[in-house]
């Protein structure tokens, strides 16, 4: 009897023949989302703006906190910012003693100068004054003053109608209340759009010093960056003490606009604060951390000397 083999395939089972080497399974990665694609899952981190200011002198990066509480002073370099009328207030006088005056007036475009009102309008809104300057009474230690300080963001600090009146009579309240003068000066000159009005306060604000001076009160104008044109060329320069901040630019026209007219080259530094130091018409460079308390040493100093008189 012949024998009978059984097989895979006679058993309905395919035949497989046994592999040399294992089949090589290769991973599968996820791909990796495209940047820009919005595909990503994780959320990107926002920094919230107005966090941080770069100083234009260091280009270091300074929190805006840290900016305010040192007064708009670069803690790096001593780089003065701009610092507002309000803020600059805040710092010289003491709390709760400043008496603002002529709050409410405003500017009159009398001579109906092309978009002089929307001007008026945009920087009032931008800033919440009402003219370039605020003035007031107040005390600065133990001194009863009449204070002035101009404000260069609203139309570049310029001097018209407003600003010379509101000079005027602070001028005329510190004479008659016997105190001194301060006057706190940032400015591009008069103002163009208010034409010969505001150059005539040039000479109503000099009057006004004038017999403020002979009462023998004293008078202390503080310059700071920018401060040029009819404000230096009337009360800004006036001053029996005048002070300037660290690298403030000081003058009457610009340096460009003087080397081009003379077509000579200007030595270096010109018209910066330290400069005019070196040259007699300023008496002190003072830090603004500083500048409150200098007040009150020079105002000690001419009260000492009126008593001995």
């Amino acid at each position: 009897m012949a024998t009978s083999f059984l097989t895979k395939s006679a058993m309905g089972v395919d035949q497989v023949e046994p592999a040399l080497t294992p089949p090589t399974i290769k991973p599968v990665l996820p791909k990796k989302a495209k940047l820009g694609s919005g595909k990503s899952k994780t959320k990107k981190r926002e920094i919230p703006e107005g966090l941080w200011t770069k100083c234009p002198s260091c280009e270091t990066m300074i929190y805006d906190k840290e900016l305010d509480e040192n007064l708009k002073v670069c803690p790096k370099c001593q780089f003065h910012f701009p610092i507002g009328s309000r803020e600059r207030i805040h710092s010289l006088v003491e709390t709760c003693t400043f008496e603002e005056m002529d709050a409410e007036m405003t500017s009159v475009d009398i001579l109906k100068f092309t978009n002089y009102k929307s001007k008026l309008e945009r920087d009032r809104k931008a800033t919440t004054l009402m003219d370039a300057v605020v003035t007031g009474v107040c005390k600065i230690g133990q001194h009863q003053v009449a204070l002035g300080v101009m404000d260069f963001s609203f139309m570049g600090g310029s001097m018209g109608s407003v600003v010379g009146e509101k000079l005027t009579r602070l001028i005329e309240r510190g004479t008659e209340g016997n105190w001194p003068v301060i006057i706190i000066s940032t400015s591009g000159g008069a103002r163009m759009q208010e034409g010969a009005f505001s150059l005539m306060q040039m000479a109503k604000t000099s009057a006004a010093l004038a017999y403020h001076a002979q009462r023998r009160l004293p008078y202390l104008s503080v310059l700071t960056n920018n401060s040029y044109g009819g404000v230096m060329a009337s009360y800004a320069a006036l001053g029996d003490l005048i002070l300037a901040e660290p690298a403030a630019m000081i003058g009457f026209a610009g340096p460009r606009v003087i080397k081009d007219t003379t077509h000579a080259e200007l030595p270096p530094g010109f018209q910066t604060a330290e400069f005019l130091v070196d040259h007699g018409l300023i008496d002190a460079i003072v830090p603004r951390r500083e500048m409150k308390e200098q007040f009150v040493k020079y105002l000690d100093y001419f009260a000492s000397g009126k008593n001995n008189a």
